[in-house]
């Protein structure tokens, strides 16, 4: 394992200091508190835009350094996990490598990035969070660790992506967890004359959470209070799980449920979510099903199973690829803001450069800070990316 270790501060009272000694250790003090407080109050308040997008570590055919910078604002390592007894980081070599190489390669391009790592993930599940969250001591634990390692490797953020309270008490947990979390980042920052790290986190697609009969909603005013924003997932409203119709898998409007990116925004505004601290969500790929009947193949038509890739997922780049080798029809949905190909019996529902320059048209009205895409491999000679760098205004 890759060890995290930082050198205790030798005790003052050994040394015998003299009293302009002891002056320039005040004003430096003093300096510190001002700079980490302007820099928290600069982090906090500002309203740069946030063009982001998750890097999936795991993807050896993409690396880091393909990622063209000049159309992002900041970059997320998916993914790391605490240890599921110590709720601390236990990093081996290997990854403390890739940790290395992401952050070094990152700032180094021109433009630099800003570079956070992201905590959790949909395979983390949720137990393991709730377990943590659930007592001082134990986020305590979790949250002196990700400083610890977002400090070593060169991070300039953390992210927590939590897929999903499941309760009403794990809600109440997160917020202890963030006002705690906030606390320490101010400290950290003040006692090591540094900027204090970014705290983000990604979220459900909507505010509250209904699901397995459970009514949950996210606890906004500590959000607002301690997190710099919320990356909310807006995508994976349909998919695999429900083989019997195609769907619009990140509809911006869905005029037959309430599942939809305009529903879910809204949800997080009228909670009361500061609209400087609202990221909206953009997938980089398609779902796929396998039609009943390819005369019907509209959106909501009839389907009998999910259609290629992995658990009917293909990335952008892979929808280009198949379209064109299928000679697939291709139609833009205005309904839902979406677009969906048909070759033969399979359907693909997936966004495109129009539909996004429509989505980013609508998170601008709304006032948001921005978007961010998961995840940044899936595009196709940077269509998608480009489009919405290119129209977001800063």
């Amino acid at each position: 394992m890759f060890s995290l270790y930082i050198s205790p501060t030798p005790h003052s009272d050994i040394a015998v200091t003299s009293s302009r000694e002891k002056m320039a250790g005040l004003k430096s003090f003093f300096l510190c508190v001002f700079i980490a407080s302007f820099c928290a109050m600069a982090s906090s308040s500002s309203s740069e835009a946030v063009k982001g997008a998750y890097w999936p570590s795991w993807n050896l055919n993409f690396p880091s350094s393909a990622i063209d910078t000049s159309l992002f604002t900041h970059i997320y390592y998916a993914f790391l996990e605490p240890n599921n007894v110590t709720f601390k980081f236990d990093i081996p070599y290997s990854t403390a490598m890739m940790l290395v190489n992401f952050t070094s390669t990152l700032h180094m391009k021109n433009p630099p990035m800003k570079t956070i790592f992201s905590v959790g993930g949909g395979d983390a599940g949720s137990s393991l969070f709730a377990r943590m969250a659930s007592s001082s001591s134990s986020r305590m634990s979790f949250i002196d660790s990700s400083i610890e390692v977002a400090r070593k490797f060169g991070f300039d953020g953390i992210d927590l992506d939590w897929e999903f309270p499941e309760n009403p008490r794990d809600m109440e947990n997160l917020g202890l967890l963030l006002d705690e979390w906030r606390t320490e980042v101010k400290k950290e920052a003040v006692a090591t004359c540094r900027p204090p790290l970014l705290l983000t986190a990604a979220v459900y697609y909507a505010s509250d959470i209904s699901l397995n009969g459970v009514f949950r909603s996210y606890p906004v005013a500590s959000i607002n209070k301690n997190l710099d924003w919320i990356n909310a997932m807006c995508y994976d409203y349909h998919g695999s799980w429900d083989t019997s119709t195609t769907g619009a898998q990140a509809a911006l409007f869905d005029p037959k449920s309430n599942i939809s990116t305009s529903n879910g925004l809204g949800s997080w505004i009228r909670a009361g979510i500061l609209r400087s601290k609202l990221i909206m969500g953009l997938p980089l790929y398609g779902k796929t099903w396998q039609l009943k009947d390819p005369r019907s193949y509209g959106v909501g038509a009839p389907a009998v199973d999910v259609g290629p890739g992995d658990m009917g997922v293909l990335t952008f780049f892979q929808v280009e690829m198949f379209n064109r080798a299928n000679n697939a029809t291709v139609v833009y949905d205005v309904e839902t803001v979406s677009t969906y190909s048909v070759a033969g019996s399979i359907w693909i529902g997936y966004d495109d450069p129009r539909s996004v320059t429509v989505k980013i048209g609508y998170a601008q009205a709304l006032g948001l800070r921005g978007y961010f895409f998961w995840a940044v491999n899936g595009d196709y000679k940077w269509k998608i990316s480009r489009t919405a760098s290119q129209l977001w205004f800063l």
